[in-house]
């Protein structure tokens, strides 16, 4: 199994005991997916068994699985857990040809196989594959060295796993208990660590994206969207908010290049409960906002070892791309239908209702400041409480735009008396700081920021589920619906309330 063309990732390691062995085997067990093909191959006693067992009591986990090496049965298969396991050991295996007789494609179908000796079956053993070899290493005759392979699309799956595993080791937190945390709409993970000792963070998995395909200017939709495209920009926003007194996570430790951050764990406690928003917080949320607001913010942040990093204007083209996911993906939601013309008219009615907001003298806008990325810290004082997890993709933009975000919350109903609230608590703060501060052309942009982000999140949650298979989403539409309608209540946004009462006459149907 070697001498092929395909993408490949080596890591060679040392473990100095048996124990190693089977932490090892334990921590490759969360790459692991149905489907998957895993080599495994070594000097007699090298451990072999004792990483097999450890792998296949993970992946179904069951601690006490006996798993013996199946040597003269060929093949054992395990299920629990939601995982199916095909365990098999090919040493007794002549040629490939002898597994259709075993029945092994029927066998291994949506299984995670891991197979001994597979080198004797090598034709059902290429393409994408993990594949680990231990032998002994030479100053200790308990140590072993582990040489692990990914091939094909497992090498940058390896290369992430090594990445990850060194940084915990490097940073102190190995041994650490480590807890899945709810992702959200992102391709992010989050995991929740705590050591022996109490001590606590986050560990943030956000690996640099490749970038999409061209889709306009020869750049694409995340290019258009200053959307972030690694964990840059994070760092760059939590140390410039601390460094307002705001509270952004602290960062611990960070591998910029792998896309992994140990950051502080601000907590669980939010600013919504089971009847929805708790409005003290809410309003503490607006004030942290306009804090923000009145600040002479640059447009520059230093980050260590990077430079300057550059905060992207949320420019003209952002703003319309974003409401181009309606008739990309919200409109075959709702099984409606347009001309190329009604479209381009769409486009042009929003880019004539945009460009005012767009020139206007940008600040800080975080992008989705709203309760799910809103923590409440009751040991801190003022506009500090309000904990801010999420503003990777912080742009350069109006600030009616996190007001909308917080007073027209995707995930919870805001009732109408309390955005009121909302935004006289932020302008009263925005006028005592600055006598020139226009309320009317705030209250004309947050109108036309808020039918512009809900039309945006119509498009993504659609998408979410069409392309992503992530249908829970789509329970947040008729709230997002609602909210689109109020905006377009909006005289300024005459024309374009017209457009969707032609073009999605649905959307007014239970107004």
């Amino acid at each position: 199994m070697s001498g092929e063309s395909v993408a490949k990732t080596v890591w060679r390691l040392d473990v100095a005991n048996e124990e190693e062995t089977a932490a090892l085997a334990r921590e490759l067990a969360t790459l692991l997916r149905a489907g998957d093909l895993v080599a495994l191959a070594g000097d007699l006693g090298a451990g072999k068994t004792t990483f097999a067992r450890a792998l296949i009591r993970t992946l179904l986990e069951d601690p006490t699985l006996e798993a013996p090496s199946p040597t003269f049965t060929l093949m054992q298969t395990y299920e629990g857990a939601g995982a199916r396991v095909v365990h098999a050991d090919f040493y007794r295996l002549e040629s490939a040809a002898e597994l259709a007789g075993v029945g092994w494609e029927e066998a291994v179908e949506d299984a995670i196989v891991l197979a001994e000796w597979a080198e004797r079956a090598r034709e059902a053993f290429s393409g994408d594959r993990l594949e680990v070899r231990l032998s002994f290493a030479e100053a200790d005759d308990r140590a072993r060295r582990l040489t692990v392979s990914g091939y094909g699309a497992f090498a940058a799956r390896l290369a992430a796993f090594k990445a990850l595993y060194e940084f915990l080791r490097r940073e102190g937190w190995a041994e650490a208990r480590r807890s899945f945390m709810q992702g959200d709409a992102s391709t992010r993970a989050y995991e929740k660590l705590e050591k022996e000792n109490g001590e606590r963070a986050i560990l943030m998995i956000s690996p640099p994206r490749p970038d999409g395909p061209p889709v306009r200017f020869g750049k694409s939709y995340s290019a258009i969207a200053r959307l972030a495209e690694n964990v840059t920009p994070f760092v760059a926003l939590s140390q410039g908010l601390r460094g307002l007194g705001l509270s952004a996570p602290e960062i611990y430790a960070s591998d910029l290049d792998a896309g992994l951050l140990l950051i502080e764990d601000l907590g669980s406690e939010g600013v919504v409960d089971e009847s929805g928003p708790i409005a003290t917080r809410y309003l503490e949320a607006a004030g942290a906002l306009a804090y923000l607001h009145a600040q002479r913010l640059p447009d520059k942040l230093p980050v260590e070892g990077r430079g300057p990093y550059q905060i992207p204007p949320y420019d003209l083209d952002a703003l319309l791309i974003e409401v181009e996911l309606l008739p990309d993906w919200y409109l075959p939601q709702a099984k409606a239908t347009i001309t190329s013309g009604a479209r381009a008219i769409f486009v042009n009615l929003w880019r004539h209702a945009l460009t005012e907001v767009a020139r206007a003298r940008a600040t800080w806008t975080l992008r989705d400041y709203h309760s799910p990325n809103l923590l409440w810290l009751t040991g801190r004082e003022g506009v500090a409480r309000v904990g801010i997890i999420d503003f990777q993709d912080c742009a350069l933009g109006h600030p009616a735009y996190d007001m909308a975000s917080l007073g027209q919350d995707a995930r919870v109903t805001v009732p109408d008396d309390l955005e009121l609230k909302l935004l006289a608590h932020y302008t009263k703060l925005r006028r005592e700081a600055d006598a020139s501060f226009d309320m009317a052309a705030f209250a004309k942009a947050y109108s036309l920021l808020a039918a512009q982000r809900a039309t945006k999140i119509l498009g993504i949650f659609a998408r979410l589920d069409q392309r992503d298979g992530k249908p829970q989403y789509l329970a947040h539409l008729p709230r997002v619906e609602a909210y689109l309608r109020k905006s377009l209540r909006h005289p300024a946004l005459a024309d374009i309330r017209a457009w969707y009462e032609v073009n999605l006459p649905g959307l007014f149907g239970d107004a």
